[in-house]
C-alpha cells in the first residue's frame, strides 16, 4: 500500500492525540455530493485505494437514494474482491465484570449497584471454554471489565489457560482481547501470551460528548484512551482493533473519526487496524440515549458500506447486538466477521446454566441469540463460506505483513482454502446430518472456484486427511 500525504497528516506523531473536531466537522460541512463525485470516489475505492477524509465526507453526506444504492453496491463488489464470500466466526467470553469506570451507557458501570459482579475462577473459565469447544468454536474474544484486578498478568494467565483447554477435537486457536488500555509494558505482557487482536473502542471520538458519558475512572481520560493502541504498536503488538458505540454522537463524525484513527496508525506505524467494530447503543440500566444521535437501520447499513469502501483491507465486525434480519442484510455490504452462539452473561456457556436477558448480569442486551449451528446453517443457505481460520496469525501474516497481503487482494489465496478446511473440520466434528449435506456441497463448489489446479488438488488432499482424523491443516 502506498502512503501519501493525501491519506494522512504528515504531522502525526506516535502517542500524540490526533482528533481535531473542528477539522472533521469542516470536512463534513464542506462536502457536496454529486453523482459525478460519488462515482469517482467509488471507482477509486474499487481500485482498492484508501479514501481520504474529504472523500469519506462526501459519502456520509450522500442522501440521494440512487447514489446510496451505488455506495452499497460498490461495497458489496469490493468485499467480494478482497474477502470473497467467507465470513469469519467467533464468540465472546466474559471473564469478569468488575469495573472502576462510570460510563453512563454501560451496565458494568461502577455506580450500578444492582449489577451482580463476578470473575470466572480458573475452573469456571475452563468449563466455559469446553462448552464453547463442544459447540465447534475455534476463535474467542475474552472480555474484561476495566478494573485493577484484570492486570496484564491476569489477562495473560487467562489467555494461556484458554489455549491449554483441549476437549476431543476441540481447541481454541485464537484468543482476542477486549479490555482496558494498557501501558507499553502491559501490552508486551499480553502479546507474549500469544493473543491475536487487542481491541480498544473509543466509544465516541468527540471530546465534549466523551466527557458527558465518562464521569469517573481511568476511562474518563479521553487522550489516554485515544492513544492506547499507539502504545500497543510501540510494544510490538501490531494487531489492533478500533471501534465506536454508535448512538452516543453524530454518526457522520464518528465515521470520519474512525478513518482518521486509521490514518494516524498508518502514518505512525505503517499498519492500520486489523478490525473495526461498530456496535449500536442498546438498552442498559437507567440509561436512555439522545434521540438526536439514534442510528436508523438505513443509516447503519450505509455506515458499514462506507467503512468497507474507506478501508478495504480492514475486517469489519458485526456483533449480536444486531437482530438476525439486520445481520443478514449488512453481511452483503462489507462485514467479514460475526459472533455466533453469543452469551454475554457471566459463565453462561456452561451446560448447566441457562443464559437469560438480564441487565443486572449483562453489559447490554443482545438481539441475535441463535446458536452457532443455526448461524452456520443460514450462512451456508446464503452461500457464504463460514470460516474459523486462524492461519494468518500462526504464519506471521499480521500487522504490516497482513496489509501487504490483504491490500492487493492476495489474502484470498489463503483465506478461501483455509475457510474450506475449517468448515470441513466443523462438518466432521459438530454438524448435523442436514447441515453436513449442504456444507459438503458448498465445499465442493468453493473448491472448484479456486481456479488454480495445484491449490485445488492440495485442498482436496487436506480434506481427505481431515476425514481421516487429522486437524488444524492450513496454508
Amino acid at each position: 500500500m502506498e502512503f501519501t500525504p493525501e491519506t494522512y497528516r504528515i504531522s502525526d506523531q506516535p502517542q500524540k492525540p490526533f482528533i481535531d473536531p473542528t477539522e472533521i466537522w469542516e470536512y463534513i460541512d464542506e462536502a457536496q455530493p454529486t453523482e459525478e463525485t460519488v462515482k469517482k470516489i467509488l471507482a477509486k475505492s474499487l481500485n482498492k485505494q484508501r479514501l481520504n477524509l474529504s472523500e469519506v465526507a462526501v459519502l456520509v453526506n450522500t442522501k440521494d437514494a440512487a447514489l446510496v444504492k451505488l455506495i452499497k453496491d460498490a461495497a458489496q463488489e469490493l468485499k467480494e474482491k478482497v474477502y470473497g464470500n467467507r465470513i469469519v466466526l467467533f464468540a465472546p467470553l466474559y471473564v469478569g465484570n468488575l469495573c472502576m469506570n462510570n460510563c453512563s451507557y454501560c451496565g458494568f458501570r461502577s455506580s450500578n449497584t444492582s449489577a451482580v459482579r463476578s470473575t470466572l475462577t480458573k475452573d469456571e473459565l475452563i468449563d466455559n471454554v469446553k462448552a464453547l469447544e463442544d459447540a465447534g468454536q475455534k476463535r474467542l474474544i475474552l472480555v474484561y471489565g476495566e478494573h485493577k484486578k484484570y492486570s496484564p498478568e491476569f489477562i495473560a494467565d487467562t489467555v494461556k489457560t484458554v489455549y491449554g483447554v483441549k476437549k476431543d477435537n476441540g481447541e481454541i486457536r485464537r484468543v482476542n482481547i477486549n479490555a482496558a488500555p494498557l501501558e507499553i509494558e502491559g501490552f508486551k505482557t499480553v502479546k507474549d501470551a500469544g493473543i491475536g487482536t487487542y481491541q480498544v473502542f473509543q466509544e465516541t471520538y468527540h471530546p465534549e460528548a466523551y466527557k458527558t458519558y465518562h464521569k469517573g475512572g481511568k476511562k474518563a481520560d479521553y487522550n489516554y484512551r485515544l492513544t492506547s493502541l499507539d502504545r500497543a504498536q510501540e510494544a510490538g503488538l501490531d494487531d489492533v482493533g478500533i471501534g465506536v458505540l454508535f448512538g452516543l454522537y453524530d454518526w457522520r463524525f464518528e465515521v470520519l473519526s474512525l478513518v482518521r484513527h486509521t490514518n494516524h496508525l498508518e502514518a505512525c506505524y505503517k499498519v492500520g487496524p486489523h478490525t473495526i467494530s461498530f456496535p449500536r447503543l442498546t438498552d442498559t440500566v437507567d440509561f436512555k440515549g439522545n434521540p438526536e444521535y439514534e442510528v436508523s437501520d438505513e443509516d447503519f447499513t450505509k455506515i458499514i458500506a462506507i467503512l468497507r469502501l474507506a478501508v478495504p483491507y480492514t475486517g469489519l465486525i458485526l456483533t449480536a447486538r444486531e437482530s438476525a434480519p439486520i445481520r443478514k442484510e449488512v453481511l452483503k455490504y462489507g462485514c467479514s466477521q460475526i459472533d455466533a452462539g453469543t452469551k454475554i452473561e457471566m459463565g453462561a456457556y456452561t451446560e448447566n446454566k441457562v443464559s437469560k436477558q438480564n441487565l443486572n448480569r449483562e453489559q447490554f442486551l443482545i438481539n441475535d441469540d441463535r446458536t452457532l449451528s443455526q448461524v452456520i446453517d443460514e450462512l451456508i443457505e446464503q452461500e457464504y463460506l463460514p470460516s474459523f481460520c486462524t492461519a494468518c496469525y500462526r504464519k506471521g501474516r499480521t500487522g504490516e505483513h497482513f496489509m501487504e497481503f490483504s491490500v492487493p487482494g492476495f489474502i484470498k489465496r489463503f483465506c478461501s482454502p483455509n475457510a474450506i478446511l475449517t468448515l470441513s473440520e466443523y462438518v466432521m466434528d459438530y454438524a448435523s446430518e442436514a447441515t453436513a449435506k449442504k456444507a459438503w456441497a458448498l465445499i465442493e463448489k468453493e473448491t472448484t472456484k479456486l481456479n488454480d489446479e495445484k491449490v485445488i488438488n492440495a485442498v482436496k488432499k487436506r480434506i481427505e486427511r481431515i476425514k481421516d482424523g487429522e486437524r488444524d491443516l492450513y496454508f
